[in-house]
């Protein structure tokens, strides 16, 4: 109980920055060989929307920190993203368990080839849970903009249909993984992956969606 309450408490202080400008949105660093540092506009520009449309007052550098790390309990939000293997020890697995527990949120986002690995490296952070695909009236669709249909789609990948997963602790949702739509993708200058103004806009409102409901919902 102490440490959950220090760790509230962290991020009781950690809220409180916003204010000041000196909330940053993190990004989660992982071991096994796949590229977490892909999408490196991606936060950056994600934070200058949130600062503009939703009227956050983000630091717009973002942080990496590794998943074992107990910096980790310094920031309420991280974004994960990549395309290839994901391994997590038992040390990073259960220091990644008691932040979303205590009060963090992880935000997935499979950059096209991270599924095969992510999904396993998450049952090992909570092997008593199970992704479910969620529901399109659920709160994090439905914040300052709406997405009736569930997560949009960004890019073509394998041409399936965009999904939005969530890991749940206790009827909290304390992971969203998106998936088959490459959202980070979107929140990268344009010049980047050319997406046109229409697919990097609803990218970027997705994304508001998720930091706000981290925010105001939880």
């Amino acid at each position: 109980m102490k440490f959950l309450t220090t760790v509230l408490f962290s991020f009781i202080l950690t809220i409180g920055f916003a204010q000041k400008g000196k909330l940053q949105l993190g990004l989660l660093k992982y071991n096994g060989g796949g590229d977490w540092y892909a999408n490196p506009t991606a936060l950056p520009n994600l934070a200058q929307f949130c600062n503009e449309s939703i009227n956050t007052s983000f630091n717009t550098d973002n942080v990496t920190i590794e998943v074992g790390s107990l910096e980790l309990f310094n920031y309420p939000f991280f974004h994960m993203t990549g395309h290839g293997n994901v391994v997590f020890s038992d040390q990073e697995a259960e220091n990644l368990r008691n932040y979303l527990i205590a009060g963090g949120f992880l935000h997935i986002d499979d950059n096209y080839g991270m599924d095969p690995f992510v999904r396993p490296s998450m049952k090992k952070v909570f092997p008593e849970l199970e992704f479910v695909e969620i529901p399109f009236n659920h709160p994090i669709y439905n914040q300052t903009f709406k997405f009736d249909s569930g997560v949009p789609k960004i890019h073509k990948h394998d041409n399936k249909a965009a999904k939005g997963f969530g890991l749940f602790w206790e009827d909290r949702l304390v992971c969203y993984y998106s998936y088959e739509t490459d959202l980070g993708d979107g929140w990268e200058d344009q010049a980047v992956h050319k997406d046109t103004d229409q697919q990097r806009a609803q990218a970027l409102k997705m994304g508001s969606n998720i930091v706000e409901y981290v925010f105001t919902e939880m």
